[in-house]
């Protein structure tokens, strides 16, 4: 499967693989942008996907800039419907105690293209038990 981009700006760059078999295809920023610590900033990748019926796409974290910088993104992952045409931008926040800068041309995150199940949903008055039942956050011990 192959999916159309369409660049929107003079440095945009297609998502690129780093290494053949990588589930993620790294974005790129067209944008410097300077992330204050505690802050967030989007930045534009420069890009418009025409991702097709049936799957989605899924922008995750890059975890260098996690490690190395305290980058994190703020709706992670990101999702990207199939119908959506407009320019792929990147939700950065800096959990960092210093400024960072995100230079043109650097990786600032990765796409995963998925496959997704369209369910319908039926409201029903009792749902079939399981084992952990009502259990929420944190009831399969630590």
């Amino acid at each position: 499967m192959d999916i159309q981009v369409k660049l929107l700006h003079p440095d945009a760059r297609l998502p690129h693989r780093a290494h053949p078999g990588d589930a993620g295809s790294d974005l790129y920023s067209v944008e410097e942008v300077v992330i204050p610590p505690g802050e967030r900033r989007g930045v534009g990748t420069g890009i418009a996907l025409a991702i097709p019926p049936g799957y989605g796409g899924f922008v995750q974290p890059r975890s260098g800039l996690a490690f190395k910088h305290g980058i994190m993104l703020t709706n992670s992952p990101g999702l990207i419907d199939a119908g959506y045409r407009g320019e792929l931008r990147v939700s950065m926040y800096n959990s960092g105690a210093e400024p960072f800068t995100v230079g043109i041309g650097e990786r600032i995150a990765q796409l995963v293209v998925q496959r997704v199940e369209e369910p319908g949903f039926l409201p029903v008055e009792v749902l079939g038990d399981t084992s952990r039942g009502e259990g929420g956050f944190g009831s399969s011990g630590r």
